[in-house]
């Protein structure tokens, strides 16, 4: 296995990685326009695009703004209504996999920026048929979620005519360098179906053999080219005109708006994907399975680039969590109705067979390499980054309950402090 001798992408990442002559992966390259950009003049530009939105009349909102329990959601408000000035609508789709943690966060959010919000929760019982089905077809436990947040605020856009959408970092970007800072890239139907939904659209998952209908998948529908034209429905990514440093960002937000934390599975970040059960525990260890890395090899890439971890700290971190099994797999598989074996089975169907094999006692090993070795190079050398920041942990803020807090799936909570 090929890995960036910058950070510690391998060759085979989901959303296709490229080497220039000297190994540094495209995403460490498109990193190093960070410290180019004007980021004085950036935050210019997306102020004269915000006011190029804003409602004169005051009869609508400003903007919509997709949020959650967790990840940056409290930074890209606060960004957007106390700096910026904006009426942002906000808009959240329920996963359904909700810890207490980010019940109370989503609870505090609405609180603290007192903005209206509007939530998508579709019927349990379609979205456990919705996650067989795409367990079965692509290998993930995640779709529904992936889609109902992607969808559900162009829904909104369309029928309520608020023609811009601020979304936070695009992912192609931060991670693989798919598009250059320059580029500019904004939300496109074409890039969500084919790297966020796995090639699937919803209409692609009704089948007789799952048991899904067109009655089904109705609420993961994308509006058509027609009716987005219509409203003029424009998607834009901060990480375009502000530095993005998620770590910063977060810890910001605990000291102004009292963000909540909460340790990981298979991660160090505790500040990202709090309001998930599954998110870096089931899911990404099912991305372990397919592609041989996971979310923490993420993380130490981000933290490398951004000059606070060292490429052989990231190597020791990512052995300490790459091989963690999920903590909260029977409750998944609870909740839909499966066995452990059988949740085995079905994945099994999806790994990498270039990565993964059986050995004589019909147990997965890998064939590869899963991380760098920790050696060094003229070529490692010559890529690495001078550290700037000293190392320090993520934070862990104190944990609060509430009358939400039970050891399963929240569907619906209030965030009420509580015992």
């Amino acid at each position: 296995m090929k890995f960036c001798t910058r950070c510690l992408y391998p060759e085979n990442h989901a959303l296709n990685i490229t080497f220039d002559d000297d190994g540094v992966c495209s995403g460490c390259k498109v990193h190093e326009e960070k410290d180019l950009i004007d980021w004085t003049q950036r935050s210019e530009k997306l102020k004269n695009i915000l006011e190029s939105y804003r409602n004169k009349s005051g009869n609508n909102y400003d903007c919509i703004v997709p949020v959650s329990g967790a990840r940056d959601s409290y930074f890209i408000v606060h960004a957007i209504k106390k700096i910026y000035g904006m009426n942002p609508l906000l808009v959240t789709y329920n996963k359904q996999f909700n810890t207490d943690t980010g019940v109370r966060n989503l609870a505090n959010l609405r609180i603290q920026f007192d903005c209206d919000i509007m939530t998508l929760t579709v019927n349990p019982e379609t979205v456990k048929k919705i996650t067989r089905a795409s367990m079965r077809k692509i290998g993930s436990i995640y779709w529904h979620c992936i889609a109902g947040q992607t969808v559900y605020p162009v829904q909104v856009a369309v029928k309520f005519k608020i023609p811009l959408i601020i979304w936070g970092a695009h992912q192609g970007l931060d991670q693989v360098g798919m598009f250059s800072h320059f580029d500019e890239v904004e939300m496109t139907r074409k890039y969500r179906k084919e790297h966020d939904l796995m090639g699937y659209e919803a209409e692609d998952l009704i089948d007789e053999f799952d048991g899904i209908t067109e009655e089904d998948i109705v609420q993961y529908v994308y509006p058509d080219d027609k009716e987005l034209e219509r409203v003029g429905v424009r998607g834009i990514y901060l990480n375009n005109y502000i530095r993005w440093d998620t770590k910063v960002q977060h810890e910001k937000m605990i000291h102004i708006y009292g963000y909540e934390t909460l340790s990981q599975t298979r991660t160090f970040d505790t500040c990202n994907d709090v309001d998930c059960y599954n998110y870096s525990d089931v899911h990404d260890y099912i991305k372990f399975l397919k592609h041989g890395y996971g979310k923490v090899t993420d993380h130490v890439s981000r933290e490398i680039r951004l000059r606070r971890m060292t490429r052989e700290q990231g190597i020791e971190t990512v052995k300490k969590y790459l091989n963690t099994k999920p903590k909260n797999l029977k409750l998944f598989t609870e909740w839909i109705g499966i066995t452990e074996n059988a949740f085995h089975y079905i994945i099994d169907q999806h790994r990498n067979k270039l990565i993964w094999k059986r050995n004589e006692e019909w147990k997965w090993e890998s064939v590869q390499n899963l991380t760098p070795e920790s050696i060094t190079s003229d070529s490692i050398e010559n890529a690495r980054l001078t550290i700037k920041e000293k190392w320090t942990n993520f934070p862990i803020t104190d944990t609060k309950k509430s009358t939400d807090h039970q050891n399963k799936y929240i569907i619906i909570g209030k965030g009420v402090p509580g015992y």
